[in-house]
């Protein structure tokens, strides 16, 4: 398939573009051309097995897939079927390991103490007021507005300045929001219906929703290196930077980043737990993979040897972005790009780095499939 004649042309491969290539080619029964500038589909999604160990790993670091939405959980069923993982977060601070998000157990254990439930809200407020913050101005003050700083500087204040290379005091209390805090011993860090791993891995997703005879797939090819000849009327969906798009004529917006280091360990379980939070500073990484125990059903694995993998956050030289910075000069940003964008015609500008959103896996899915129902109008 070249690009003479062609009517749809979808950028990147990761969920948003392959849902949309896939409802074109089988709902609108057209061909669509899918370009992809890493050497594989499936965005940071993207899964396979170690080459060593034969463990299946995620290439970009744990996703767990969960969503509330019974069309989004429909639609990802026709291409895997999904194991009974159920996800847990653990996190090590100054040696020892607590619950995550924050929830009663995590409290009496840092404490020593064995409170009830309904005893929470009088323990904590007795930090809480040491503080006298009235009116939160930050991250920082809205967490230890809600628990105190005892609790704040241990779990969050450390992990946070490693995941986002900012001080707290910097950031918008509204980052907050995605981090559970509970009083109760709900352990789940999801409240979604349905939760679980792709029997097959990411990977096969992807082969499978992109296995049509009207889809062509060219990885290793850079949009903007082709980009002056797509001819006027091919319909472009693009899901790409939207500020690399609009060639950065406002600034670059920021993005934190992530790089991993994997190694093979002699043990058959090294930490119990897929995935280990490090919440002090001091500790380079945020936290530990093991991918073995995202799918208990494999009986297959070794059991002299396991892989591990470090995750280490760092912000993005504009090579490899991954997840938005919504600081007060971001947010200005990208209120001239959306304007940008809304006044172009034939293309479709979205996903996590085209709306510089965050979206978990089943929120992309779900707005794909919106957008492809609003492309049809």
């Amino acid at each position: 398939m070249g690009l003479s004649g062609l009517k749809y042309l979808v950028v990147g491969s990761g969920f948003f573009g392959s849902v949309m290539a896939e409802r074109i080619a089988t709902q609108l029964k057209e061909k669509v051309l899918v370009i992809e500038k890493r050497n594989h589909i499936g965005g940071n999604c993207y899964s396979l097995d170690d080459a060593e160990t034969g463990i299946h790993y995620h290439l970009y670091g744990t996703h767990i897939f969960h969503t509330p939405n019974p069309r989004v959980w429909e639609y990802i069923n026709r291409f895997t079927e999904f194991n009974g993982y159920f996800h847990q977060v653990l996190t090590t601070h100054k040696g020892r390991v607590f619950q995550m998000p924050v929830n009663l157990e995590t409290i009496n254990t840092f404490y020593n103490v064995s409170l009830k439930p309904f005893e929470v809200e009088a323990f904590l407020k007795k930090e809480i007021e040491k503080e006298n913050i009235k009116e939160p101005r930050n991250f920082e003050e809205k967490a230890i507005s809600m628990m105190g700083r005892p609790l704040y500087e241990a779990f969050i204040r450390g992990y946070t300045l490693k995941q986002w290379q900012k001080d707290p005091k910097d950031m918008p209390e509204s980052v907050l929001k995605r981090l559970p805090f509970r009083s109760n011993y709900n352990e789940s860090y999801y409240f979604s219906r349905w939760q679980g791993i792709p029997l097959h891995g990411y990977g096969k997703i992807f082969e499978k929703m992109l296995d049509y005879d009207e889809i062509e797939v060219k990885l290793n090819l850079d949009f903007f290196k082709i980009r002056d000849i797509i001819p006027k009327e091919t319909k472009i969906i693009y899901s790409g930077p939207i500020d690399q798009y609009f060639d950065y004529k406002y600034g670059k917006l920021e993005y934190r980043t992530l790089r991993f280091e994997r190694e093979v360990q002699p043990y058959e379980d090294y930490q119990g737990t897929s995935v280990m939070n490090y919440a002090d500073v001091e500790v380079p990484f945020t936290r530990i993979h093991e991918p073995r125990h995202l799918h208990p059903e494999r009986t297959d694995y070794p059991t002299d040897k396991t892989l591990i993998i470090k995750e280490f956050s760092l912000l993005d030289d504009g090579s490899n972005p991954y997840y938005p910075i919504n600081d007060e000069r971001n947010q200005n940003l990208i209120l001239k790009y959306r304007e940008e964008a809304r006044n172009l015609k034939n293309i479709v500008i979205s996903g996590r780095l085209g709306e510089y959103k965050y979206y978990d896996m089943h929120d992309t899915i779900n707005h794909a499939l919106e957008m492809f129902d609003n492309l049809q109008k």
